[in-house]
């Protein structure tokens, strides 16, 4: 890629390119951007904070990877400026999704790290634990399924929404095992150690 520094070739953020994506539909500002990430519930996948798309944007324009197109003022209100993706920047959305899509990438969630250390607890405490995590996530599965129910009502095309498929069938299958696993500790299917740590008083 000629003339592109090693900088402008470090691997997109998740907000860059949500951002990206969301220019590939029309120029907007950065408030735009954030009220429909917003509105199409994308806070699900990644933070969503003004100030952090202010600074990707800026980021963004810099790599060359969105140029300014315009600048408008409501009254009082603070001027905005709007931004397009330009043809490198989709250049890049389109590489980097692509890997993404074929390529697992380890992401160290920290709930797998929890489990591995768990049996320095307790058994009671674990189950009790896990029960009210799986009470928690049924809760997040019944938004979710809402949210999802409510897109088809209005028609909206599958294909915005495979990712809260994809999320619903990860998180029922976490239920599922969750429930499998708290059977197990309750009726001593699976053995416990003694436990070293004991439960902090809150």
């Amino acid at each position: 890629m000629t003339g592109t520094t090693p900088e402008q070739r470090r691997p997109l953020t998740a907000l860059a390119l949500a951002v990206l994506a969301l220019l590939t539909e029309r120029p907007m500002h950065p408030y735009e951007m954030v009220q429909l990430m917003r509105s199409r519930r994308d806070d699900r996948l990644l933070k969503v904070r003004l100030g952090s798309v202010y600074h990707t944007v800026d980021r963004l324009c810099g790599d060359a990877l969105v140029a300014v197109v315009g600048t408008d003022r409501e009254g009082n209100r603070p001027e905005r400026t709007t931004y397009s993706i330009t043809a490198e920047g989709r250049s890049r959305l389109a590489a980097q999704l692509i890997e993404l899509l074929a390529v697992p990438v380890a992401e160290y969630p920290i709930f797998p790290l929890a489990l591995a250390e768990a049996n320095s607890l307790p058994v009671q405490d674990v189950s009790t634990q896990l029960q009210r995590r799986i009470a928690a996530q049924k809760a997040h599965h019944k938004l979710l399924r809402d949210g999802l129910d409510s897109a088809r009502a209005r028609d909206v095309a599958r294909r915005h929404v495979i990712e809260a498929e994809y999320e619903l069938t990860m998180l029922q299958a976490e239920i599922d095992w969750l429930e499998s696993l708290v059977t197990e500790l309750d009726d001593g299917t699976l053995p416990w150690a003694e436990a070293v740590l004991e439960r902090t008083p809150q």
